[in-house]
């Protein structure tokens, strides 16, 4: 597959312009024209990039990119050696920050819900970035956490009552938690996300409402494994999922 079409697929797919995000998504370094094989991850860590050089892949996707705002801007140390290892073995790296978060089917927040059985009713917060919904079955603080356990593989910081009972949900993925007030006001007996703040603790403690923090990395994994396989199944791409662990 051609380069820019690859490009222009994603960007209609995911439609990034919708978003104002802290980075630029799409293309973010330029590599060979020509894509066949796509390793995907989490985020573009130099063992990310050394993975996608062994496996001789022509593009490397991700949640996470470079060229953040407020980045010091100069190509040097760690920053040099990331690029370099991108440009010296012609990898094209593609990003999708807010717009992979986001997305109905493919974006991390459809895709916790999906595995975990949530039933999506609306959305809130920035940009409408956070979901809303309930669960299938109602069940406890203890018995959620034990289900998020299951199926990310990392034992969530309950912050809460564990006898509390669990009906109407909200959740963000990643560094979500400055969401969590306004989870609080829409009436939801816990708030998921993936980071916690020292605030956060108090807030639940006085509002009572339970806060699962579950893992930055663990909790956007699914996102881009699911456009990942989109992609092999709609484009004939290789493509690999490399799970780079992050215990944050």
């Amino acid at each position: 597959m051609n380069r820019q079409e690859l490009v222009e697929y994603l960007d209609r797919l995911l439609e990034p312009g919708k978003f104002r995000d802290y980075c630029p998504n799409g293309l973010q370094v330029e590599g060979r024209a020509e894509v066949r094989r796509l390793v995907a991850g989490v985020t573009a860590s130099q063992a990310l990039l050394d993975a996608a050089v062994e496996r001789g892949a022509d593009a490397i996707l991700v949640h996470h990119g470079y060229f953040w705002k407020g980045e010091d801007g100069r190509i040097t140390g760690i920053r040099r050696q990331r690029l370099g290892t991108l440009l010296t073995h012609g990898i094209n790296l593609l990003a999708y920050h807010l717009p992979l978060d986001a997305h109905p089917e493919f974006g991390n927040n459809a895709q916790l819900a999906s595995r975990l059985g949530w039933l999506a009713e609306g959305n809130f917060g920035e940009q409408n970035i956070a979901w809303l919904g309930r669960l299938a079955a109602p069940c406890s603080a203890a018995e959620l956490a034990v289900q998020i356990e299951r199926t990310l593989g990392r034992v969530p910081l309950l912050i809460g009552e564990p006898n509390r009972a669990i009906k109407r949900i909200g959740w963000c993925s990643g560094g979500a938690q400055g969401y969590f007030e306004q989870a609080i006001a829409l009436g939801v007996d816990a708030y998921v996300s993936g980071e916690i703040s020292e605030q956060t603790v108090h807030l639940a403690r006085e509002s009572g409402v339970a806060y699962l923090a579950c893992g930055h990395h663990a909790s956007e994994r699914y996102g881009v494994q699911a456009l990942a396989r989109h992609l092999t199944e709609q484009c004939g791409l290789a493509c690999e999922f490399v799970d780079i662990d992050n215990p944050v």
